[in-house]
Formats: C-alpha cells, structure tokens, sequence
C-alpha cells in the first residue's frame, strides 16, 4: 500500500484501488519524423507528479494497485472477486473507496460489485477517463478529483453517497443503472432509468432524495461466487430457429437475459415461446430486458410479451442488460434453485430496478 495524501488533520479516509485503463496511461513516444506514441502504463504510484492538487486535499489518500493492471476489455468475474476482497479487507481501516478503471467495461464491474457488496455503508466510486492522464487536455485530473472529494463527503459524519457509484464527467450515477454511451466525447455514461444521485460544478449538488441510505442493519459482508454459465439473447427480425436452439442448447447455461423489442415484446412465433419454455422447464433462468436504453418491460401489456409472462420469463422491468447479466451471475452462485434465482431477480435488491 502507498500513501498519496497525508492531512495534518484528516477529515477522513479513502482507499484508491487501481485497477488500470486509459487515465493511467501516458505516451511513450518512438523516435523518428512523425513523432507517433503509444500509450503505455506509467507507475500509478507517481501520479502526485501528474495530479499533485491530491496534496490539497485535507483527507488522507492511499493506493492498492491490481497485479497485473489490466484493460477493461479483459475484466473477468475473478476480478469483482479480487477487488471485493480488497475492500473486505480494508473495510474497517477506511471510510470510503475509489477504483480506478478502464470505461468500456465500467458499468458492469459497477453492478457486479453493487450486488456482490452486503449491507454496504461506505462509498464506493468507480471512475476512469477517457483521454490517458499524461495528455494535456486529459478528463481523468478532474474526474479522479472530484471522485475522491464526492468518495470523502461526510456530511453530519456520514457519508454522503453510501452506494457503489459511477463518477464521470461531472455526474455521479447510481453503478447499476449507468451504462457508456460514448466513446468520442467526455460524457461517456449516462442513467436513462434512474436520475443522477449527484452534480459536480463550482459546488458538488447532491440529488439526495434518490441516494440510497447506508446500510447498517447488518454486518458489511460479499459473495465471492459468481456463476458465469448465462449469456444474453438478443431479438431481432428474423431470427431463425436455429440461433435460439444454439444459444439455448449451450452446455451447462443456467441464465439468459433476453433483451426484446420495446416494453418486453416478442415476435408470437410458436417455436420461440416454446423452445423457451422448455429451457425454463430444463431449469433455465429467464430474464427480460428491453433493447430500448429508456422505458421498461412491462409483460402482458401486449399480446407480444403476454406469452413470455405465462411461461415463467422474468420481467426485468427497467434494468439494464449489465445489471441483469451481472445480478444473475451473483444470484447463480449464491442459489442453487432455478425458482429461487428467479423469485431474487424480480426484485430489487440494490435500487437497480423499479419496484
């Protein structure tokens, strides 16, 4: 562990977990005419010397780094495990905590660890940039900083946003309801479903009425199973009954997000709802969720859903397919019934979906 910031009186504490990705890149540039880099980790260690506004702050601030760093790209299950086990372990020597991770898969990494997360009642803020922190006009100086100031907030001694959260940008977002929808601009996450939780401009707003209250009912605790046997469906005019035969036909599948037309249609061909409900009858778990990135399923409200409903799909409702992914590999490894796997997914257990 290294120490970034020590205060001379701490208001508080904040874990930094760097997991790699784009803000913690710098350019190695070759020699030669055209003077063309490529990006390459530095030692994050060093970043006081590419950030050193992290000496401001009146908090202390320390660093883990993942070995080996990773790009987003390759985050795996087994990585949720490791950096809920890091937060485990430091859970009562700090009062918040900030990863540092690649965007593309950002918000799934944020709604694995909101339900791998129990009882959770410190922050805990994911942010990442999407020009490297060694390029001058970078976003990561403002979006580590301000993830690190949002991470530390202790309004009347508690912490202000006691969720797992995406920082980016200038908004703070719910994790499971965040989704990327850039890869050009600075605003690269947004929540269609669910309102921001906060706003950072001259002054941090907090939307306090859709942050969700510390959780301190029960001891903090995670789930380090997670059974990655489910994959996701997506519907389109004219698939064939073939394509769904495969993917249904996957050894060992367990769950199935099934992502349909609209609030949760389908098209009524007899073959789709009956290879599914033979799946559903083999044990499979069946969730659905809408392709449209606003809105939310709602099963029987035409005839095109009403036939998913009556064979045992689950409605989604508003969730989005990351969250659904991630919450059924969670609940999986945590359940070994089908029916309670099922029961579990149709609720909302992290403010990851409309009641």
């Amino acid at each position: 562990m290294f120490q970034l910031n020590k205060a001379e009186n701490p208001v508080g504490s904040v874990l930094v977990i760097y997991t790699g990705g784009t803000l913690g890149m710098v350019y190695d540039y070759r020699a030669g005419p055209d003077k063309a880099g490529q990006l390459r980790p530095f030692d994050f260690s060093q970043v006081m010397d590419r950030v050193p506004e992290i000496q401001r702050l009146d908090f202390d601030v320390s660093l883990i780094t993942l070995d080996p760093i990773i790009d987003s790209s390759d985050m795996k299950p087994a990585v949720w495990v490791r950096l809920a086990q890091a937060i485990e372990a430091h859970y009562n020597e700090f009062d918040s905590f900030v990863i540092l991770h690649g965007t593309d898969t950002m918000a799934y990494t944020a709604s694995a660890l909101s339900f791998m997360l129990e009882n959770l009642g410190k922050p805990v803020i994911l942010t990442g940039a999407q020009l490297p922190i060694g390029v001058a006009r970078t976003d990561a100086r403002e979006n580590l900083l301000t993830a690190l100031e949002i991470a530390a907030d202790r309004p009347d001694g508690r912490p202000a946003v006691p969720e797992v959260c995406i920082y980016f940008n200038s908004l703070l977002l719910r994790g499971n309801r965040a989704k990327k929808r850039e890869s050009v601009h600075f605003n690269a996450f947004h929540s269609e479903n669910y309102p921001h939780l906060a706003m950072a401009g001259v002054r941090i707003e907090y939307n306090r009425p859709f942050i969700a209250p510390a959780d301190v009912s029960h001891p903090f605790s995670i789930h380090t199973v997670i059974d990655a046997n489910v994959t996701v469906l997506k519907l389109f005019p004219g698939i064939t009954p073939a394509v769904v035969n495969a993917i249904l036909a996957i050894p060992g599948l367990r769950g199935l997000v099934l992502e349909t037309f609209g609030s949760g249609n389908a098209p009524t061909d007899a073959w789709l709802s009956e290879a599914l409900s033979a799946a559903i009858g083999r044990g499979l778990v069946v969730v659905n969720v809408s392709q449209c990135e606003g809105g939310r399923v709602t099963q029987g409200q035409y005839q095109t859903s009403s036939r998913l409903q009556e064979i045992g799909v689950v409605s989604g409702a508003d969730m989005t397919t990351e969250a659904a992914i991630t919450k059924l590999m969670v609940l999986l490894g945590q359940f070994p019934y089908p029916g309670t796997v099922a029961q579990q997914l149709g609720t909302s257990l992290r403010g990851e979906m409309a009641n």
